[in-house]
């Protein structure tokens, strides 16, 4: 097998590329550089899942239990949207990430407005959502080769000895470009320096007639509509499925506990620690161990840290 057919491999994950790369002869330099590359792409993959719900917790406090659900609802909608209905898949796109968003507005205003600043209501309440969403999506028959999105772009590049698809580098390119856009927004929108008040102080905040409900709300709006994209983005490196939802829904609770619930750099820095750090374990020991590798982070990190390496979240603290 040649090093172009070795960079062709279809797996399933990232994870696996690079051990791809190992078992079949490849140059310590590419591997290495397979590495960097894929581990980047890793890690901008958990940046683009935990987003919304860093962006959401941050703002209304909520953790959103619910949010792997909401995850699979975006590419869910999207697959109907190109199967179904037959629309161009640029506007199933459009459609379903802003469909997604009104869906984490309803869950807002109808499940949780009633029990905000109830933390243990809070999550069974998104727990309780987000299971019953995936169970419905599973008895209307939600698993099977047949619910695939298509790439965004065919074909592949080879960059320094290692071949890369361009679904990947969208995914790559997607997650800065996301987060540049994040800063803008915080920083030089009306809604943004907003949400910024209400995260550092409600009740100042209010003072200054910022209404923290509709702002939680938009929140859950952008969050959700976040959660679509990531999902619409990432699902055509595999296959839409309901257990989708619950390991997303771990990832993202893994990054955000470990960074800092409430932080875009403890997001960003989390999400580099994971995305290396299983790369690294899953080309020299097994893909098994991403998950251990995971949960085992967790645990340190919390026990040195409680409320993660960039959060300030003192609640946490003292519950931890």
């Amino acid at each position: 097998m040649d090093e172009k057919e070795i960079g062709r491999l279809k797996t399933r994950d990232t994870v696996n590329r690079c051990r791809n790369l190992l078992i079949h002869g490849a140059t310590k330099e590419q591997t290495m550089m397979g590495m960097f590359i894929y581990g980047m792409v890793n890690s901008c993959m958990l940046v683009l899942m935990a987003l919304g719900f860093s962006l959401t917790f941050g703002i209304s406090g909520i953790a959103n239990f619910a949010y792997g659900a909401i995850y699979v609802t975006g590419a869910y909608l999207c697959w109907h949207f190109v199967n179904s209905f037959g629309l161009w898949y640029p506007l199933s796109i459009v459609m379903s990430v802003l469909i997604t968003g009104i869906v984490g507005v309803c869950v807002y205003r109808f499940v949780l407005y009633r029990v905000r600043g109830i933390p243990l209501s809070e999550i069974v309440v998104t727990f309780g959502l987000g299971t019953g969403l995936l169970e419905l999506y599973r008895s209307l028959g939600l698993s099977g080769h047949s619910y695939k999105l298509p790439v965004f772009v065919d074909g592949s590049v080879e960059i320094f000895e290692v071949y890369i698809d361009f679904q990947r580098l969208i995914i790559l390119c997607l997650g800065i470009i996301l987060l540049l856009l994040l800063w803008i927004f915080t920083h030089h929108t009306k809604l943004g320096l907003a949400f910024r008040g209400i995260a550092q102080d409600e009740e100042t905040a209010l003072a200054f007639g910022i209404e923290p409900e509709r702002t939680a709300m938009a929140s859950f709006y952008i969050g959700s509509s976040l959660a679509a994209l990531a999902a619409i983005a990432i699902v055509p490196l595999s296959l839409l499925s309901v257990e989708d939802g619950s390991n997303v829904l771990i990832l993202v609770l893994a990054v955000g506990i470990v960074g800092g619930l409430e932080s875009t750099l403890g997001i960003i820095v989390a999400s580099l620690i994971f995305g290396f750090l299983q790369m690294i374990f899953s080309t020299y020991f097994s893909p098994l161990y991403s998950l251990v590798v995971t949960l085992v982070s967790i645990v340190l990190i919390l026990a040195v840290k409680p409320s993660g390496l960039f959060g300030s979240s003192k609640e946490l603290e003292e519950r931890v």
